[in-house]
């Protein structure tokens, strides 16, 4: 047994998505007796904090006064089955979809209430980096304000994303984050991997750069520092990767200052890239022709490839805390990913140690002695509703083994 089980207790989070657990398992009620449902489930498995989605496919899952609400039956026709990725589902499971609904019911509200009467944890997580998630679905804003969006180097405007360059796109995004302020909530999860459109793919460069950030405020502003055009540079180029960083940077500052102002202390954890990550389905991940035509890119990390620059984030303590996702090109693991990110923070904040959730006792096993190697307390298992596909007595078993570690 590890001596953390007794001297160092960890921490086990997870995020969960509600719409995906009500098509997951179709007993649940999308309502507040499903909510406690799933709860109940996530603390008896062990879980001590749940990161609660409130945004899915650029709408909103809680009472948003900036935010449609999330309606599947919005998203029938333009997602990824009218594109061709995947097959249609049966009817009876279209019909199962389309009835769920955030219009008339505030989700965040009862996880909350409900979370907290179970004894636990209960955060919001923002995907804050996307007005979209899939394909075409764009929140109301980016869709009033085309303008706003990002840039490639060639020029194109993205369909969804959002850029921080522009103040009116922060003053948005930090509005967002506002109305989680009126919500007891636990702390702040903010997911910066999720990034809109995937037929806006590849959006970096070979080299795993962002390939976008050529707004104008952006290449106004490397004009006025130095002196130069920014298409007379590589798009690599560290002077210009930073200045295309710097907006989001000032976001996460305008953050950190809001929420600090609040009356309950709420810790502000981030989700970022690490140089082993990709997105979309890279050549040789699948033999499926409809995935491959997802397209997909490598990620040089969190500052390149993301223009998330946590090395200065951790130096001005606008985070509390970090994860690195955990998708691996080959030669990625999660011990690299870990260490990458404690080197480029300078081992000035937390770094949480990104899992799946196990499906067998020796697969956590591997993941806490893996902690313990890495001296993390925190373990953060992507996603909560994965937990249900676990055999009952396997499930009991790690359970038990969650129990002797846990807080």
């Amino acid at each position: 047994m590890s001596r953390l089980s007794k001297e160092q207790p960890l921490i086990f989070s997870s995020p969960l998505t509600f719409s995906d657990w009500l098509i997951r398992d179709r007993t649940l009620e999308n309502g507040p007796d499903g909510v406690r449902q799933v709860l109940t489930r996530c603390k008896e498995f062990g879980f001590t904090a749940i990161y609660w989605r409130v945004f899915n496919a650029g709408r909103a899952t809680y009472a948003s006064k900036l935010v449609e609400p999330f309606r599947m039956s919005d998203l029938a026709l333009n997602n990824h089955f009218s594109l061709g990725y995947f097959d249609w589902p049966a009817l009876e499971q279209q019909e199962r979809t389309n009835g769920i609904s955030f219009e008339h019911f505030d989700s965040l509200e009862a996880a909350v209430r409900i979370g907290h009467e179970l004894g636990l944890e209960i955060h919001a997580w923002l995907s804050i980096n996307e007005d979209d998630h899939g394909v075409g679905w764009e929140s109301r804003f980016a869709l009033e304000h085309p303008q706003y969006r990002w840039v490639r180097r060639n020029g194109r405007r993205f369909h969804s994303q959002l850029s921080f360059a522009f103040p009116e796109v922060r003053a948005y995004k930090l509005a967002l984050v506002k109305e989680m302020l009126a919500y007891d909530i636990d702390g702040l999860f903010l997911d910066w991997i999720r990034t809109g459109d995937v037929s806006d793919n590849p959006q970096n460069d070979e080299a795993g750069v962002a390939d976008y950030g050529y707004e104008q405020p952006n290449m106004a502003r490397f004009r006025e520092q130095y002196g130069e055009d920014p298409f007379a540079v590589d798009n690599g180029d560290e002077r210009w990767v930073r200045c295309r960083a710097e907006p989001i940077t000032r976001f996460m500052r305008e953050v950190k200052e809001l929420v600090g102002g609040h009356a309950k202390p709420l810790p502000l954890a981030v989700m970022v890239q690490h140089p082993w990550s990709y997105r979309g389905v890279l050549p040789g991940m699948s033999e499926n022709w409809k995935l491959l035509r997802m397209g997909g890119n490598r990620i040089d990390g969190a500052l390149n490839g993301l223009l998330c620059d946590i090395r200065t984030w951790a130096r001005e303590g606008v985070a509390d805390a970090l994860v690195v996702a955990g998708y691996y090109v080959e030669g990625g693991t999660p011990e690299l990913a870990t260490r990458y990110a404690l080197a480029e923070t300078e081992q000035r904040l937390p770094v949480w140690l990104y899992g799946w959730v196990p499906k067998t006792t020796e697969e956590l096993r591997r993941t806490i002695a893996l902690a313990e190697t890495l001296e993390r307390r925190h373990i953060l298992f992507w996603e909560a509703d994965y937990i249900d596909s676990i055999p009952a007595a396997e499930r009991e078993a790690i359970s038990r083994l969650l129990r002797d570690f846990g807080e």
